[in-house]
């Protein structure tokens, strides 16, 4: 992507968004640098980077959770 060589559609895969939202977001990125180099993450920046990562993970797995129990219910009402 913009500067770990992945492609955007590998990315917006594993992120789970459409591929043009990402490279709509990621030009807008591009745009807004102009020309100005990405500094790397410090450890507190990481460090939120990886709870972030790690809460998405579980809230994903929640909302995929709550699904099966709506179709669950769902299914058993009929």
């Amino acid at each position: 992507m913009i500067n770990d060589g992945r492609s955007v559609a590998d990315v917006a895969r594993s992120i789970g968004v459409h591929e043009m939202t990402l490279g709509k977001w990621v030009k807008k990125a591009r745009d807004a640098q102009d020309g100005e180099p990405v500094r790397p993450l410090n450890e507190d920046e990481r460090a939120e980077l990886e709870r972030l990562r790690s809460e998405n993970r579980r809230l994903k797995m929640e909302a995929e959770f709550a699904k099966k129990v709506a179709a669950w219910f769902a299914k058993d009402q009929q």
